[in-house]
């Protein structure tokens, strides 16, 4: 009677429920056990548990699943007594989600250590460049020309536009981290985008050779457009030589567009780590500058958005990156 009492009770169990003799064989379990452990109650009974029982412990263990799959579950031991004979008893919740949880926060606690470490680092020499610049046009002892201070003034608006790149840049990767790409698609000239990008680069645009039909139209949120393009032009004045091309067609319903440069292009070792997060090659010099995040954010747009970029060596040597975008009909 005292058997089949316990058994109801431990079908009745939301938790897994398996009871275990001294020799660490399994008496009883529950169908939540058996839904745990992924086999038949009748395949569990009469079979090794497999893990330590200590009356009052509580711990994970990691479950070994018949498919190959893993689930993590919380277990709680108790000790009874079932007819006379010692049992333990082992509760068991599935906690896979919330491991999986916890390592993805960890994952994101990391990342963010590192974008404000990266951050410092780079908003600190522009900054300092500034204060330094700023000091001089203020100083009344020290006497410029009209010129000069023109130059000052040059140098003060470039370190700011740089700061504001990297400020979008960061706001956009959390953009991404907290909602993933947005993804609006519509219809978009993509000439329009490019000069728009091209407009913002003042003097460095006339280094850029331009190739796109004024009608060739991608389906494509037009913000995330502009900033993939952005941060591909980035990448190229960056990591690259002068001149830059960029040349835009369609193909098979795809518009494709490409970004290259007459620099040393990407060693072939480091090229499966271009779109990661925060890397940048070794081989690049400190004074460089970069976040590691430009390229992580134009595949996670260009993925968003339903195209994709890839990285290709310019027939010239120098890097070349495609970025391919749905054709609007």
């Amino acid at each position: 009677m005292a058997g089949t009492i316990d058994q109801v009770i431990v079908s009745a169990s939301a938790d897994g429920i398996v009871a275990v003799d001294e020799q660490g064989i399994v008496r009883l379990c529950n169908p939540a056990a058996a839904q745990l452990f992924d086999r038949p109650a009748r395949k569990l009974v009469g079979t090794p548990f497999g893990f330590p029982i200590v009356a009052g412990a509580a711990t994970e263990i990691d479950l070994m699943l018949p498919s190959g799959g893993r689930r993590v579950v919380e277990m709680r031991v108790t000790a009874t007594t079932l007819e006379d004979e010692p049992l333990y008893v082992a509760a068991l919740r599935d906690v896979t989600r919330r491991d999986h949880v916890e390592r993805e926060l960890a994952a994101a606690l990391e990342r963010q250590n590192v974008a404000v470490s990266i951050a410092a680092h780079e908003l600190h020499n522009p900054l300092a460049t500034i204060s330094i610049l700023v000091d001089v046009l203020r100083n009344r002892l020290v006497a410029l020309a009209e010129e000069q201070k023109a130059e000052i003034i040059d140098r003060i608006a470039d370190r700011t536009a740089r700061l504001q790149g990297l400020v979008r840049k960061l706001l956009t990767a959390a953009t991404i981290d907290a909602t993933g790409p947005s993804a609006r698609l519509e219809r978009v000239t993509v000439l329009e985008v490019i000069l728009e990008r091209l407009g913002e680069l003042d003097k460095r645009a006339q280094d850029v050779h331009l190739s796109c039909s004024a009608t060739l139209v991608a389906l494509v949120d037009r913000k995330e457009f502009s900033a993939m393009l952005e941060n591909l032009l980035d990448n190229a004045f960056a990591y690259g030589r002068p001149p830059i091309e960029v040349s835009a067609r369609a193909q098979n319903g795809w518009v494709r567009i490409r970004v290259s440069d007459h620099g040393p292009g990407v060693p072939q070792a480091f090229v499966p780590r271009l779109f990661e997060r925060f890397t940048r090659e070794p081989g690049v010099g400190q004074e460089t500058e970069g976040t590691g995040l430009g390229l992580w954010i134009v595949r996670r747009l260009a993925q968003g958005n339903g195209g994709e970029t890839w990285y290709e060596t310019g027939k010239d040597g120098g890097a070349c990156f495609w970025l391919r975008l749905r054709r609007a009909p």
